[in-house]
């Protein structure tokens, strides 16, 4: 599947003003420039030339290949926040323009990243060339646009980083690096280049940080013994740029200038211009990656955030990441006795109280809101469980045979101190080495963690971008986990799981995962 960047812009000379938008559509993988898009559109605000610029840059990657996928960046917060349903739109000029953005391809297609105005100069210029056509009663010319020779050479994809999406010992030394090739990062408290106040006090940058991640419910092996998400109500910014910091501003000069002009409307401008496509899909080994920038710089803004944590620990805005909410089936009869219950086992189906616990769990994602799929492990108690909470949802339930418990073999259906009495040797080399094997040929954690991790990775592969409740088992919740932090394998041993359970892990485009929630059982009582 191809994969295109789609950058946007758009402006107003009075606010509302004589207006018009650029969009510049790019491979991902090369950074070649496909198409280009430009127009006048007389009398509007800022904001609706955004929307239109957003608009005709979507449309324009569909006539590239209605296939693809689309990574769109643009240097408007509001914008980007909207389209990836952490704010509300409110303007009724900008709802249409919204609704129709959001069908031009199907929406698990498409991923959203707020980029600073330096680079998204591309889209810029152009739409300075159209205002300036406009301006002179002419049409935008895509032979006469200097546009994509003034701006420099996008640069192709960040190549994926070592070691798979979410493995976070990959993820550090990269921003460990990242932090020593930074130079001049913002001291903690002060502003950094991402991230200035606007003009009249509004840090629109910094109203992104609640932006909705799944804060859901979820301890050893599996010896069986809310999500909520903030959601900003921004009110559309009148004004447009000036609520985004002017271009004059602090933030430094605009690649160009924008200055006031009259309101009258005048005559428009429009045109597209494409080039041969080239190239396809991003490089492989990891997730696909936006182009534009030099190639450290998501390793920049994340070490920059980390740096400069203001009133918290912001995250760089790479766009709306892949957000696993894990859950732990619930009760089976053998949960209470705390007997070892794999996938070589008896396969126990719910308890009465399993299937309590799994309507609780419905409820509490139901009034949320935020799960768009759900996926399970391949056992009874997980697909019974799942059933239930699909149900509750709408959805339907796909089943992922890598999110299996491990097989404990011959201490399946035991519980602890009955396979220390049987099996003395075999249980302390079991505690002492992830390598090790239970007795009778059972599945070793080192082989359960890189099932686990082949499943994460296809699955973040299919779900870019969307939220996904995954219904599995201790070990592969623990798994992930401690993926996600960079534990070492005998991390396992000091996590409680409990039943029912709701943890959460956010996986972003640079391969980084944030652990957002562990062990919530709040939902159950």
């Amino acid at each position: 599947m191809r994969e295109f960047v789609v950058e946007a812009d758009g402006g107003s000379r009075g606010n509302p003003g004589p207006a018009g938008y650029g969009a510049v559509v790019s491979d991902a993988a090369t950074g070649e420039t496909l198409a280009e898009a430009a127009e006048y559109i007389g009398v509007a605000t800022n904001n609706v030339a955004e929307y239109r610029g957003l608009l005709a840059g979507l449309r324009a990657a569909r006539e590239l290949d209605p296939q693809a996928r689309v990574h769109v960046r643009m240097d408007s917060k509001l914008v980007i926040e909207q389209m990836s349903g952490r704010w509300k739109i409110k303007h009724p000029a900008m709802k249409p323009l919204a609704a129709e953005a959001a069908t031009v391809f199907p929406q698990d297609r498409v991923t959203y990243e707020w980029i600073p105005r330096e680079r998204n100069a591309h889209a810029d210029r152009l739409a300075n060339e159209a205002m300036d056509a406009g301006k002179r009663g002419e049409q935008w010319s895509a032979e006469a646009s200097r546009a994509d020779l003034d701006t420099p050479p996008a640069t192709p994809a960040v190549p994926a980083p070592e070691g798979p999406p979410g493995d976070a010992t990959a993820g550090a030394a990269r921003v460990r690096a990242a932090l020593a090739s930074a130079g001049g990062a913002a001291a903690p408290g002060e502003p950094g280049p991402e991230r200035r106040p606007a003009a009249g006090g509004a840090d629109l940058a910094g109203a992104a940080r609640g932006r909705s991640v799944e804060d859901a419910s979820g301890a050893g092996p599996d010896t069986e013994s809310g999500a909520r998400a903030d959601d900003p109500e921004a009110a559309d910014v009148p004004g447009g740029r000036a609520a985004e910091g002017s271009r004059g501003g602090a933030g430094g000069p605009a690649p160009t200038d924008r200055a006031p002009g009259r309101r009258a409307a005048e005559p428009r401008a429009t045109g597209v211009r494409a080039a041969g496509a080239s190239g396809e899909g991003s490089a492989a080994g990891g997730p696909s990656r936006p182009a534009g920038g030099a190639p450290a710089d998501a390793d920049r803004r994340a070490a920059q955030a980390v740096a400069t944590p203001s009133s918290g620990w912001a995250p760089a805005d790479m766009g709306t990441p892949a957000t696993f909410v894990l859950l732990r089936h619930g009760e089976t009869p053998l949960t209470p006795q705390k007997r070892f219950s794999g996938s070589g086992g008896s396969d126990p189906s719910l308890s009465d109280i399993g299937r309590e616990q799994a309507e609780k769990v419905a409820a509490a994602l139901a009034r949320r809101g935020t799960v768009q799929a759900v996926v399970a492990s391949p056992l009874a108690r997980t697909r019974e469980t799942a059933r239930i909470v699909a149900a509750r949802l709408g959805l339907d339930v796909a089943v992922e045979d890598g999110l299996r418990e491990t097989d404990f073999g011959a201490w399946e259906g035991l519980t602890f101190g009955e396979v220390r009495e049987r099996y003395p040797e075999d249980l302390d080399a079991w505690l002492a080495s992830p390598d090790a094997r239970p007795t009778g040929g059972g599945e070793s954690f080192a082989a359960t963690a890189a099932r686990v991790g082949e499943a994460r990775d296809k699955l973040l592969a299919e779900y870019r971008g969307r939220t996904v409740l995954l219904v599995t088992h201790v070990t592969p919740v623990k798994t992930l986990i401690r993926l996600a932090l960079g534990a070492p394998p005998e991390a396992l041993f000091r996590m409680e799981l409990s039943a029912a359970s709701l943890s959460a892990v956010a996986y972003y485009a640079d391969g980084n995962a944030s652990v957002r929630l562990f062990n919530d059982t709040s939902h159950l009582r």
